[in-house]
Protein backbone atom coordinates (compact mmCIF):
# COMPACT_ATOMS: atom_id res chain seq x y z
CA UNK A 1 0.00 0.00 0.00
CA UNK A 2 1.26 3.63 -0.83
CA UNK A 3 2.23 5.40 2.15
CA UNK A 4 -0.62 8.05 1.05
CA UNK A 5 -3.28 5.56 2.07
CA UNK A 6 -3.34 4.16 5.44
CA UNK A 7 -5.37 1.31 6.49
CA UNK A 8 -7.67 1.76 9.96
CA UNK A 9 -5.33 -1.04 11.31
CA UNK A 10 -2.63 1.44 10.81
CA UNK A 11 -3.97 4.68 12.38
CA UNK A 12 -5.52 2.64 15.34
CA UNK A 13 -2.37 1.77 16.49
CA UNK A 14 -1.16 5.23 16.16
CA UNK A 15 -4.40 7.25 17.15
CA UNK A 16 -2.96 9.38 20.41
CA UNK A 17 0.41 9.85 17.80
CA UNK A 18 1.52 13.90 19.15
CA UNK A 19 2.16 15.05 15.58
CA UNK A 20 -0.64 13.30 13.91
CA UNK A 21 -4.60 14.62 13.43
CA UNK A 22 -7.16 12.79 11.83
CA UNK A 23 -9.55 15.26 9.74
CA UNK A 24 -12.88 13.97 9.44
CA UNK A 25 -14.37 15.84 6.47
CA UNK A 26 -17.90 16.67 6.43
CA UNK A 27 -19.97 16.15 3.28
CA UNK A 28 -23.12 18.52 4.51
CA UNK A 29 -23.10 21.13 7.25
CA UNK A 30 -25.04 18.99 9.65
CA UNK A 31 -22.09 16.53 10.93
CA UNK A 32 -22.45 13.13 10.82
CA UNK A 33 -23.54 11.04 14.29
CA UNK A 34 -20.25 9.61 14.92
CA UNK A 35 -16.19 9.84 13.98
CA UNK A 36 -13.12 8.62 15.07
CA UNK A 37 -12.01 9.61 18.07
CA UNK A 38 -9.89 12.19 18.41
CA UNK A 39 -11.07 13.49 14.78
CA UNK A 40 -11.13 17.46 14.05
CA UNK A 41 -14.37 18.00 12.00
CA UNK A 42 -14.56 20.13 8.69
CA UNK A 43 -17.68 20.83 6.40
CA UNK A 44 -15.59 20.35 3.11
CA UNK A 45 -16.07 23.74 1.83
CA UNK A 46 -15.32 25.32 5.29
CA UNK A 47 -12.18 23.36 5.02
CA UNK A 48 -11.06 23.65 1.45
CA UNK A 49 -12.87 27.00 -0.40
CA UNK A 50 -12.37 30.67 -0.48
CA UNK A 51 -15.28 31.75 2.16
CA UNK A 52 -16.72 33.76 -0.36
CA UNK A 53 -15.52 33.44 -4.25
CA UNK A 54 -15.81 29.62 -6.11
CA UNK A 55 -11.75 29.15 -5.45
CA UNK A 56 -9.79 26.93 -3.66
CA UNK A 57 -8.31 27.76 -0.12
CA UNK A 58 -4.88 29.43 -0.50
CA UNK A 59 -2.03 28.64 1.51
CA UNK A 60 -2.26 31.68 3.76
CA UNK A 61 -5.88 30.69 4.65
CA UNK A 62 -5.06 26.89 4.76
CA UNK A 63 -2.43 27.80 7.57
CA UNK A 64 -5.01 29.72 9.48
CA UNK A 65 -8.07 27.65 9.27
CA UNK A 66 -5.90 24.77 10.23
CA UNK A 67 -3.87 26.78 13.05
CA UNK A 68 -7.02 27.74 15.21
CA UNK A 69 -8.19 24.30 15.71
CA UNK A 70 -4.62 23.22 16.92
CA UNK A 71 -2.74 21.59 13.99
CA UNK A 72 0.42 23.07 12.79
CA UNK A 73 2.25 22.74 9.40
CA UNK A 74 4.50 19.89 10.31
CA UNK A 75 1.67 17.40 11.51
CA UNK A 76 0.26 14.47 9.36
CA UNK A 77 -3.60 14.54 8.88
CA UNK A 78 -4.98 11.89 8.15
CA UNK A 79 -8.17 12.52 5.83
CA UNK A 80 -11.59 10.70 6.29
CA UNK A 81 -15.16 10.98 5.58
CA UNK A 82 -18.65 9.24 5.88
CA UNK A 83 -17.73 8.87 2.04
CA UNK A 84 -14.22 8.76 0.79
CA UNK A 85 -14.20 10.98 -2.06
CA UNK A 86 -14.99 13.90 0.24
CA UNK A 87 -11.65 12.97 2.11
CA UNK A 88 -9.51 12.71 -1.26
CA UNK A 89 -11.17 15.73 -2.29
CA UNK A 90 -9.24 17.30 0.71
CA UNK A 91 -6.18 15.58 -0.09
CA UNK A 92 -6.63 17.41 -3.74
CA UNK A 93 -7.42 20.82 -2.38
CA UNK A 94 -4.80 20.74 0.70
CA UNK A 95 -2.15 19.43 -1.29
CA UNK A 96 -2.57 22.68 -3.69
CA UNK A 97 -2.45 24.73 -1.25
CA UNK A 98 0.75 23.20 0.13
CA UNK A 99 0.37 20.93 3.03
CA UNK A 100 3.14 18.33 2.95
CA UNK A 101 2.11 15.56 5.50
CA UNK A 102 -0.98 14.14 4.40
CA UNK A 103 -2.80 10.92 4.03
CA UNK A 104 -6.04 9.12 3.46
CA UNK A 105 -7.75 6.49 5.44
CA UNK A 106 -8.87 3.80 3.09
CA UNK A 107 -11.93 2.88 3.68
CA UNK A 108 -12.65 6.10 5.69
CA UNK A 109 -15.98 5.92 8.13
CA UNK A 110 -17.29 2.61 6.42
CA UNK A 111 -14.27 0.71 7.16
CA UNK A 112 -13.64 1.87 10.67
CA UNK A 113 -17.08 1.30 11.76
CA UNK A 114 -16.26 -2.40 11.33
CA UNK A 115 -14.78 -3.33 14.29
CA UNK A 116 -13.39 0.16 15.96
CA UNK A 117 -14.83 2.30 18.27
CA UNK A 118 -16.37 5.84 17.30
CA UNK A 119 -16.97 9.07 19.52
CA UNK A 120 -19.67 11.66 19.17
CA UNK A 121 -17.44 14.83 19.47
CA UNK A 122 -13.76 15.48 19.13
CA UNK A 123 -11.38 16.19 22.07
CA UNK A 124 -10.47 20.12 21.87
CA UNK A 125 -6.64 20.89 21.05
CA UNK A 126 -4.95 24.10 22.06
CA UNK A 127 -4.78 26.14 19.23
CA UNK A 128 -1.47 26.77 17.25
CA UNK A 129 -0.38 28.64 14.43
CA UNK A 130 0.07 26.72 11.40
CA UNK A 131 1.81 27.34 7.63
CA UNK A 132 1.61 26.12 3.99
CA UNK A 133 3.60 26.71 0.76
CA UNK A 134 4.64 25.75 -2.05
CA UNK A 135 1.61 25.20 -3.42
CA UNK A 136 1.59 22.90 -6.94
CA UNK A 137 -1.19 24.04 -9.34
CA UNK A 138 -0.45 21.12 -11.79
CA UNK A 139 -3.21 19.03 -10.81
CA UNK A 140 -5.87 21.22 -11.72
CA UNK A 141 -7.37 22.15 -14.90
CA UNK A 142 -10.18 25.14 -15.72
CA UNK A 143 -12.89 25.22 -18.17
CA UNK A 144 -10.83 26.61 -21.11
CA UNK A 145 -8.01 24.17 -20.63
CA UNK A 146 -10.49 21.48 -21.43
CA UNK A 147 -12.28 22.96 -23.73
CA UNK A 148 -8.79 23.71 -25.76
CA UNK A 149 -7.69 19.97 -25.38
CA UNK A 150 -11.05 18.44 -27.05
CA UNK A 151 -10.47 16.58 -30.03
CA UNK A 152 -6.66 17.29 -29.54
CA UNK A 153 -4.05 14.33 -29.38
CA UNK A 154 -2.19 13.28 -26.11
CA UNK A 155 -5.30 14.48 -24.13
CA UNK A 156 -7.90 11.60 -22.27
CA UNK A 157 -10.95 12.79 -20.87
CA UNK A 158 -12.28 10.30 -17.95
CA UNK A 159 -16.18 10.93 -16.90
CA UNK A 160 -16.12 9.28 -13.49
CA UNK A 161 -19.52 10.15 -12.83
CA UNK A 162 -22.55 7.36 -12.56
CA UNK A 163 -23.29 5.78 -15.98
CA UNK A 164 -27.23 7.85 -15.77
CA UNK A 165 -25.07 10.58 -15.46
CA UNK A 166 -23.01 9.84 -18.21
CA UNK A 167 -25.49 8.64 -20.51
CA UNK A 168 -27.31 12.06 -20.53
CA UNK A 169 -30.45 11.02 -18.29
CA UNK A 170 -29.30 12.92 -14.96
CA UNK A 171 -27.15 15.40 -13.82
CA UNK A 172 -26.26 14.14 -10.68
CA UNK A 173 -26.07 10.89 -9.17
CA UNK A 174 -29.31 8.92 -8.41
CA UNK A 175 -31.80 8.11 -6.10
CA UNK A 176 -31.63 11.89 -5.12
CA UNK A 177 -33.33 15.22 -6.48
CA UNK A 178 -31.63 15.84 -9.84
CA UNK A 179 -30.16 19.35 -10.26
CA UNK A 180 -26.91 20.66 -10.23
CA UNK A 181 -26.66 21.94 -14.28
CA UNK A 182 -28.78 23.43 -16.51
CA UNK A 183 -28.02 20.52 -19.37
CA UNK A 184 -27.26 16.90 -18.73
CA UNK A 185 -24.52 14.70 -20.71
CA UNK A 186 -21.11 15.02 -21.10
CA UNK A 187 -17.77 16.70 -22.53
CA UNK A 188 -17.44 15.74 -25.68
CA UNK A 189 -15.25 13.10 -26.45
CA UNK A 190 -15.05 12.03 -22.52
CA UNK A 191 -14.64 8.00 -22.01
CA UNK A 192 -16.81 7.02 -19.15
CA UNK A 193 -15.13 5.24 -15.64
CA UNK A 194 -17.63 5.24 -12.80
CA UNK A 195 -15.72 5.74 -9.74
CA UNK A 196 -17.43 3.21 -7.67
CA UNK A 197 -15.65 0.82 -9.86
CA UNK A 198 -12.57 1.33 -8.17
CA UNK A 199 -13.59 0.53 -4.78
CA UNK A 200 -14.44 -2.39 -3.10
CA UNK A 201 -17.99 -3.05 -1.08
CA UNK A 202 -16.02 -1.28 2.21
CA UNK A 203 -14.89 2.21 -0.03
CA UNK A 204 -11.66 0.26 0.33
CA UNK A 205 -9.70 0.62 -2.70
CA UNK A 206 -9.26 -2.64 -5.16
CA UNK A 207 -5.74 -3.68 -5.49
CA UNK A 208 -2.93 -1.87 -7.36
CA UNK A 209 -3.55 -4.81 -10.53
CA UNK A 210 -7.23 -4.30 -10.56
CA UNK A 211 -6.68 -0.53 -11.29
CA UNK A 212 -4.39 -0.96 -13.48
CA UNK A 213 -6.89 -3.46 -15.44
CA UNK A 214 -9.34 -0.87 -15.03
CA UNK A 215 -7.91 1.82 -16.55
CA UNK A 216 -6.23 0.08 -19.16
CA UNK A 217 -9.75 -0.76 -20.05
CA UNK A 218 -10.75 3.09 -21.25
CA UNK A 219 -6.86 3.39 -22.29
CA UNK A 220 -5.13 4.69 -20.11
CA UNK A 221 -1.74 2.77 -19.72
CA UNK A 222 1.68 3.88 -18.07
CA UNK A 223 3.44 4.24 -20.90
CA UNK A 224 0.61 6.18 -22.60
CA UNK A 225 2.28 9.71 -22.58
CA UNK A 226 -1.58 11.04 -22.41
CA UNK A 227 -2.76 14.31 -20.11
CA UNK A 228 -5.84 12.88 -18.18
CA UNK A 229 -8.34 15.05 -17.40
CA UNK A 230 -11.09 13.73 -15.07
CA UNK A 231 -14.64 14.98 -14.21
CA UNK A 232 -17.33 14.52 -12.09
CA UNK A 233 -20.19 16.54 -11.01
CA UNK A 234 -18.43 18.82 -8.17
CA UNK A 235 -15.27 17.26 -9.00
CA UNK A 236 -14.84 15.21 -5.60
CA UNK A 237 -15.68 11.67 -7.29
CA UNK A 238 -13.16 13.02 -9.69
CA UNK A 239 -10.16 13.43 -6.96
CA UNK A 240 -10.72 9.57 -5.67
CA UNK A 241 -10.11 8.43 -9.22
CA UNK A 242 -6.94 11.18 -8.83
CA UNK A 243 -5.93 9.96 -5.72
CA UNK A 244 -5.72 6.28 -6.80
CA UNK A 245 -3.89 7.33 -10.13
CA UNK A 246 -1.15 9.65 -8.43
CA UNK A 247 -1.06 8.42 -5.04
CA UNK A 248 -1.02 4.56 -5.44
CA UNK A 249 -0.16 3.94 -9.09
CA UNK A 250 2.31 6.73 -9.81
CA UNK A 251 0.77 8.83 -12.91
CA UNK A 252 1.97 12.25 -12.84
CA UNK A 253 0.29 14.03 -15.63
CA UNK A 254 -3.21 13.92 -14.27
CA UNK A 255 -5.19 16.90 -13.51
CA UNK A 256 -9.18 17.14 -12.32
CA UNK A 257 -11.21 19.48 -13.66
CA UNK A 258 -12.39 21.95 -11.05
CA UNK A 259 -15.75 23.17 -12.33
CA UNK A 260 -16.80 19.61 -13.75
CA UNK A 261 -20.59 19.21 -14.86
CA UNK A 262 -22.09 21.96 -12.72
CA UNK A 263 -19.81 24.46 -14.17
CA UNK A 264 -19.55 23.00 -18.00
CA UNK A 265 -23.24 22.06 -18.06
CA UNK A 266 -24.34 25.23 -17.82
CA UNK A 267 -21.52 27.17 -19.89
CA UNK A 268 -23.75 29.48 -22.68
CA UNK A 269 -21.39 28.03 -25.92
CA UNK A 270 -19.74 25.02 -24.49
CA UNK A 271 -20.40 22.39 -26.41
CA UNK A 272 -21.91 18.45 -25.25
CA UNK A 273 -22.64 15.42 -25.73
CA UNK A 274 -25.86 13.26 -25.06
Amino acid sequence: MHDTLVSTDWLADRLTAPNLRVVHVESKRVPHPHCIPGAIRFFWKDLCWHPTDRELVTPAELADRLGVRGISADMTLVLTSETVQYATYAYWALTLAGHQNLKVLDGSLTKWLQDNPLEESPAPLSATVGSADNADINPRIGRDEVRAALGQPGHLILDVRSPEEYAGQRVMPPPGFDHGAERSGRIPGAVSLYFRRLLNDDDTFRSLDELSELLRIVGVTPDGGDTIILYCRLSHRATLVWFAMTQMLGYRNVRVYDGSWTEWGSIVGFPIEA
